[in-house]
């Protein structure tokens, strides 16, 4: 997954590239949940983290909303199912950060495990990974 500016090129001190590589899982990738602390940390806005990352050879992974990565997900909530189509009149591509602040009513994780498995979806990453997801859901 190519991020959404393949030729923006951020300059890092090594402070900042420390906490970065500090940051990283044990093969080497950077999760999601943990890209949006190393932003904080060094300064830069949540969009610049994927050509960031990517500048340094380093990839994002597990998306907390099941986009990417290799997360276990509980079945959906129905709740939040109802919930979120009642508050965005059934659309059914909404942007990650919409995502996020439902998350402040329930649990990242919960809301997770309703979109990956539900018909909803995920657009504009925000750490910059992807505009919309290509492909095919849950293998179908």
């Amino acid at each position: 997954m190519s991020s959404i500016d393949d030729n923006t090129t951020i300059k890092l001190g090594e402070l900042e590239k420390n906490i970065i590589k500090n940051s990283l899982d044990d093969d080497g990738k950077l999760s999601c949940i943990k890209a949006f602390s190393v932003a904080k940390k060094i300064g830069h806005k949540l969009s610049d983290i994927s050509a960031i990352t990517k500048s340094m050879g380093v990839r994002i992974t597990d998306c907390e909303l099941g986009v990417f990565g290799k997360l276990d997900f509980s079945p959906l909530d129905k709740n939040i199912y109802d919930d979120l189509e009642k508050n965005y009149q059934k659309k059914k591509k909404l942007d990650c950060e919409i995502y996020w602040d439902e998350a402040k009513k329930y649990t990242l994780r919960k809301v997770g495990s309703t979109v990956k498995n539900s018909s909803f979806e995920v657009i504009n990453c925000q750490l910059g990974c992807f505009r919309e997801k290509k492909g095919k859901k849950n293998g179908s």
